[in-house]
Order: structure tokens, then sequence, then C-alpha cells
């Protein structure tokens, strides 16, 4: 024990010389530590640090966390676990990065995990006010609402001036129906930060729910005023004129929510109740299933409830029919295109979809709606009207092929219109993979995406970056369906697709349209082999991924034989 002991002295000495020898090191040390210096200039100290090699121990695990801290900002989920865990390997006391490490699971949709940190934090930890907080939140969206309230309390009583405590309780007991409660909370919230967007934001709800409703929508307003593309807001104001009974107000915010972020499900789902309201179902029933398949990590608490709402509309607005052939009615929308205005041209994409439309109408599909070159605004027509056919089939299949990649955690097919100078642009020129995943999603058993897009990102080069988020050149990010949904890739997430040589079909499609026609191959088995054929034929350049499964107590095949 002395010698560790004399060890660790002798190269805590040794680095105390070079940190004297360098004044620069001292510097960055002593800010790295510094928690109330500023965000920016200490992450940029600790990674002087790190990129030096120059720490060691308790001082590494702190400089490891505000990394971690500044991944988790930029939405680099696995990066900020990868480096905060090293961090708590170094020092499994530091309940900083245990909680900044639960709050990254939790951002990635791992609950459970958050939920091991947090507790592992407090305990080690009992009078660390911000932990509660967040375990509170994980509580409020699985509806466990008294026990949000107790962690708030708690996060209240160790860190007093912990705003979003004080504004998370207040939205919880408006859930709750403890009016006077959440308004009291609010008041203690402006003696913290008056102009906070989260006190006007939230408190415009509660008004609402109190009949309020001049002084629920001059919050609102006020908000919006200051900030136009606040999405939060205009979906509460809008919650607030439903309320109000004023569905042309709410109808016009639910819209501006969507022109703003085509996958919101509070808006989706909000927008279809005024569309039943106005008996036009085939609309509500679009709107819902938006609201029901948007893909999310998670859901915030009033997120959860919007999709639930939506999921339970959808159910009593689908119609049911009865099963026709042992497999049941099928229909596909297969798009190709290659003719694209801003970036060069694909020559296969429309070759590869008419190959695979016609392969499906010879193994049986009743309807194959098959399209090339699509602008933004035929692709949405396609994806409406193609969602109408799957409410009366058992099988949706979408083919996919043309340019498509990943953009701050979104997936997008591209337009042959889409311009996207800036990675902003995304929003509203592209397609995201969520709406063609609602295309699929009322049909009653196989719901299947099939997207040979994973090709490069011919605007990487020119596209400005605005975001603070990780823009990726090749491929589609991976993805998590919910139950019942396939979602076949071309290349594994991150990964490009091969278009063929100009002539030939690329080999995914020629692999594709070769095993559907195999009898009796079950559709699992058969993108396992559609694998292994690409794999082989590009020489291991290429690896399809599926992501997802149909429902588990059925086969499913695309030719049945005799």
């Amino acid at each position: 024990m002395l010698r560790v002991v004399s060890l660790t002295l002798a190269a805590l000495a040794a680095f105390i010389a070079t940190a004297a020898a360098d004044p620069q090191t001292g510097d960055d040390l002593a800010l790295c530590r510094d928690r109330q210096a500023e965000m920016q200039a200490r992450a940029l100290a600790c990674d002087n640090l790190l990129n030096a090699e120059r720490l060691t121990g308790k001082d590494k695990a702190i400089a490891l966390s505000v990394r971690g801290n500044t991944l988790l900002s930029k939405r680099d989920h696995v990066h900020a676990i990868e480096t905060l865990s090293m961090a708590i390997d170094l020092d499994p006391d530091n309940v900083i990065a245990l909680n900044l490490r639960g709050l990254a699971h939790e951002r990635s949709g791992q609950d459970d995990l958050a939920m091991a940190d947090y507790n592992l934090a407090l305990q080690k930890r009992p009078a660390y006010g911000v932990p509660y907080n967040n375990r509170g939140v994980i509580y409020a969206r699985r509806g466990a609402l008294q026990s949000a309230i107790d962690d708030f309390s708690l996060s209240i009583k160790y860190t007093p001036k912990l705003l979003l405590a004080w504004t998370n309780r207040a939205r919880v007991r408006t859930l709750m129906k403890d009016f006077d409660g959440a308004i009291a909370d609010f008041a203690e919230a402006e003696k913290i930060d008056a102009a906070a967007p989260q006190i006007a934001g939230n408190r415009c709800v509660t008004y609402g729910m109190m009949g309020k409703f001049d002084r629920a929508l001059a919050d609102c307003n006020g908000l919006i005023e200051r900030q136009p593309r606040n999405v939060f807001a205009i979906n509460n104001r809008a919650d607030v004129n439903m309320m109000k009974g004023d569905l042309e107000a709410a109808l016009k915010d639910y819209n501006t929510a969507i022109q703003i972020n085509p996958n919101n499900v509070r808006a989706h789902s909000g927008r279809g109740q005024i569309y039943e309201r106005r008996k036009d179902l085939a609309q509500a029933r679009a709107d819902y299933r938006a609201a029901a398949y948007s893909l999310t990590r998670f859901d915030e608490t009033e997120v959860a409830r919007a999709r639930a709402i939506a999921q339970e509309r959808l159910a009593a607005l689908t119609p049911q029919a009865p099963g026709a052939a042992p497999t049941g009615r099928r229909v596909a929308l297969v798009i190709g295109n290659g003719a694209y205005k801003n970036v060069h041209a694909l020559p296969n994409p429309p070759r590869d979809s008419k190959l695979i439309a016609g392969v499906l109408r010879d193994v049986g599909f009743q309807t194959v709606i098959s399209v090339s070159d699509l602008t933004r605004d035929k692709f949405f027509d396609a994806l409406k009207a193609f969602a109408e056919e799957a409410e009366k089939a058992d099988w949706a299949v979408v083919y996919y092929a043309g340019h498509g990649f990943e953009i701050g955690g979104v997936n997008y097919l591209v337009p042959v219109d889409a311009k996207l100078a800036a990675d902003k642009d995304a929003e509203t020129q592209a397609v995201a993979l969520e709406q063609v995943i609602a295309a699929v999603g009322a049909a009653r058993k196989m719901r299947l995406v099939v997207l040979d897009a994973c090709r490069d990102n011919p605007f990487a080069p020119t596209m400005q970056r605005t975001l603070a988020l990780k823009l990726v050149d090749k491929g589609f990010s991976n993805i998590e369906p919910g139950a019942g949904f396939m979602v076949v890739y071309a290349a594994k997430h991150g990964e490009t697709a091969m278009d063929g040589d100009g002539s030939a079909n690329s080999p995914f499609a020629t692999a594709l349209a070769r095993e559907i026609k195999q009898p009796r191959v079950e559709i699992r088995k058969l993108f396992d082999i559609i694998r292994d054929d690409v794999w082989a034929a590009t020489q291991h350049a290429q690896q399809p991924f599926t992501y997802g499964s149909p429902p588990g107590r059925e086969d499913f095949y695309f030719a049945m034989g005799k």
C-alpha cells in the first residue's frame, strides 16, 4: 500500500512539475476543473488536456465528463455514453458523470438504463437535486404522476434555484388538475428567471385547462412573438384554441407546426381530431397514421398522450375488411427517383423500380403503383394515395430507389426538385422516412419499407451546415421501427449502396427481384438470403440490413408456390 501511495505522489509531483514548466497546461487544468467557468471555454480546456494525454484519475474523469456533456448537447448520444462511461470507470463516485450518462441513455430511448444511473447518483449523493428532476421526468412520461411530483419536490428542496424542477412540477400538477399549485410553481419559477420560455409556454396550457382562455393565449402569443418557430408553444396554443372551441385557429397552428416539423406527433394528432370532427375521415386517418408511426427515441409526456390518442382513433376509424386470398390483399408503391435537377442524376433507380414493380405484379400483388422522378409535392401525393390503398390491404410494401441520407438523426428520401443548400432545408425539401412508414401503417398484417437508397449524399460538398448535429455524408442512420414493421436498407446504416454500372440493375434490386419469385421462402429468411447474395456479388463491399420484424405468429411469403 505504501508503495502505491508513493508512486501516486511521484506521478502527481511529475504532473505539477510539467504544469509549472508549461503555464498553458496549468491554466487549462484550472479552467477544466472550474464548474462556474463559461462552458465553451471549459470544454476547450478539457479537450486540450485530453488530447495531450496529460490527465489521470479524477482530473481525467472531470475532463471526460465535460466532453461527454458537449457530445450530449450535440445529440451524439452514442459517443456521449462511451465518454461518460470512461469517466465513471476512472471515478465511480463522479455523480455528475452518472447524471449526464442517465440523460444520454434517456434521450436514446433507454429509460431503464437512465433510471439506473439516476438512482446510483442519488445513492452516492442523496442531496443532489438534478437527478431527482430527471428521474421525475421519466415518471411523468410513464404516467406515475405522484412519483413525479415527489421527485420534483425533492429536486426543489435540494436545488431551489433549478427552474426546470419548478416548471416540471407545475406541468404535472396541471395534469392532476391542481391548478392553484401549478400557478404557484410558475410564480416561483418567475422569481428565478421571469423570461424563461418554459414558464409562459406551459402556463398557457394550465390557464387553458382552467378555462381562462384570455390569459392562456396571452402567454402563448407573447412567447410565439419572441420565438416564431417554437413548435412546443405553437402546439400549446393550438390545444388551447381546441379547448376554447376555435377550430379554425387551432387548425392554423397545427398546420404551422407541421410546416416547421413535418413529423410532429402532437400537431398531426391534434389536426386529425379536427378533421374527424369535420367528418373528413380520410384526412383524419392520414394525420393519425403520421402521429402513430413517427419514429422518436422517446416521447415527452405531451407527445406520448398525443400519440396514444392517434393510435386509438386510427384503430377506431380504420375499416376492417374480410381477408381474400391465403396471402390476403397485397398492395405496393414503387418509386424510382433518378432525374435530379440540382445534383447528378442516377440512371438506375427508374430502371430498378420498373423491375421490382413487374416482379410484384408477377407474384400476385393486386395493386402496384409505380412512379418515377417525383418532386416533393408529387411524393406526398403518392404517399397519401397509397395510404388509402394500404387501409384496405393485408400487406403494404413501399420500395424506393434514389438519393437518401440522414441529417441530425432523421432519415430523408430526396425528391428530384430538392436543392438543399443548407442542412436545415431537409425538413422542407425532402421526405422523412417517418412519412413513408406512416403510409404503410394501416395495413393489417405486413408493413414493409425497402430502401435501395444508401448512396453518397451528393449535396454534402456544398451544403451549409447550420445544425449543431452530425451530418451523415453516406447512407442512413439506424432506426427502431415499431412492432409489426420491417424496414430494409440496401446497405447497412452509414454505408453506401452501389447503383449498378449504368446498364444493369443495382446489385440489391437484382437480388431482390430474383429471390422474391422463389416459392415458399419466408420473408425473414428471404431478406437474409438477399443480404448474402448482395454481400457476395459486391465482393463484401455492400451489406443489406433489416430493422424490425413482422408479426411473430404468422409466416409471410411473396410467392406461395403450389
